[in-house]
């Protein structure tokens, strides 16, 4: 991996955690600096200057470690929590929200190990003492595995959550980098879990990322390893084949993972926060995801904004429909092609192939 400068704080600077890292990295230059805060987004630097420049900081996290996640982050009806290893990602995803989140691309690492894991077992103790099964995840600010192979983390939390085997620890990646998990023997309660879209999308969207099927031999290795896989099917983006799209994806899963491996799967559709939205349009004039209507929700978020008739009926069981709510937010509406090929009949195949046997 190779880094334009290197920013360690005084407090970490004879530590071996930091040495060990600098003998893996090529870098051009190394500053001591009292915190990480003071360089990092103390100016403004446009995302993509990552494609040239890229600054690694090695810190120590200061204030809240652990985090509550907001809702529908995870498996329902457990608490979910989010903890902070890195700032940021190597990886160039036209969609990714983090362009829209920092001011800056370059990387964090937090090298305090020891106390986010303190603070990962007191809430974890708690949830458990009140009968809950708390999880952990790691990926909400970077890739958990991207980067692994010289930070050398996840010995350390994996030995941790064997400790807890009450809890749940998640790791969010797009990454083909699995080889530190593999050198581990695998907890029941440790969940690895990929991003993954449909070939296409892959090659069109997510620069610089392992491709498709680098993704799902890693997945492989990873299932004969002993670990639980986690898919989530998030962003999809629209398209007027998507059953044709992600059929390849959906028969390497049947294929890849057994039942009784597979974890979860989610689905989420293309969305946006507006800063997220504001800095893709200007960084990817050019993307195809531009030709859809894009309208903003009342949670902030912005999402696709045409309709059809296809969509589902019900909000939980009261309530009006979906498309009801969002025609007041301004929605267009239009008929909803069902035709082979179509969204909706790509959106019901994939509902279908899902479907578990009885």
């Amino acid at each position: 991996m190779k880094f334009d400068r290197v920013f360690i704080e005084r407090e970490l600077i004879d530590s071996s955690r930091v040495s060990t890292i600098l003998e893996k990295l090529s870098y051009r230059d190394a500053y001591q600096v009292d915190s990480y805060e003071e360089v990092f987004q103390a100016r403004k630097k446009p995302y993509l200057d990552k494609r040239e420049s890229l600054n690694l900081f090695l810190a120590k996290k200061k204030g809240a470690l652990v985090k509550e996640a907001p809702d529908a982050y995870g498996v329902e009806g457990d608490p979910h929590y989010y903890f902070f290893h890195t700032l940021n990602c190597i990886y160039e995803c036209q969609y990714c929200y983090l362009q829209g989140y920092f001011d800056s691309p370059d990387i964090v690492v937090f090298l305090n190990f020891e106390e986010i894991a303190k603070e990962i077992d007191q809430i974890a103790q708690r949830e458990i003492s009140n009968g809950k099964t708390p999880w952990f995840h790691a990926g909400e600010f970077g890739d958990s595995l991207a980067l692994s192979n010289f930070i050398g983390e996840w010995p350390y939390y994996i030995d941790l959550f064997r400790k807890l085997p009450q809890a749940r620890l998640e790791l969010r990646t797009k990454s083909a980098n699995v080889r530190p998990l593999l050198e581990i023997e695998a907890p029941s309660n440790v969940v690895v879990s990929f991003s993954m879209s449909d070939p296409r999308s892959i090659k069109e969207f997510d620069f610089k990322t392992p491709s498709f099927d680098a993704r799902f031999s890693a997945i492989k290795r990873l299932v004969e390893r002993g670990y639980q896989i986690g898919i989530h099917l998030d962003p999809m983006i629209m398209s007027s084949n998507l059953s044709e799209n992600y059929s390849p994806l959906l028969e390497c899963l049947r294929k890849t993972v057994p039942q009784s491996m597979l974890s979860y799967i989610s689905l989420g559709m293309l969305r946006f926060s507006k800063d997220s939205f504001k800095e893709f349009s200007i960084n990817y004039p050019e993307s195809e995801m531009l030709d859809d209507v894009f309208v903003s929700g009342e949670d902030g978020k912005i999402r696709y904004g045409v309709l059809d008739s296809s969509l589902w009926h019900k909000r939980g069981d009261t309530g009006p429909s979906l498309a009801e709510q969002m025609i007041i937010k301004g929605c267009r509406w239009r008929p909803s092609d069902r035709s082979k090929g179509s969204r909706v009949a790509g959106k019901n195949e994939i509902h279908r192939r899902l479907q578990i046997d009885e």
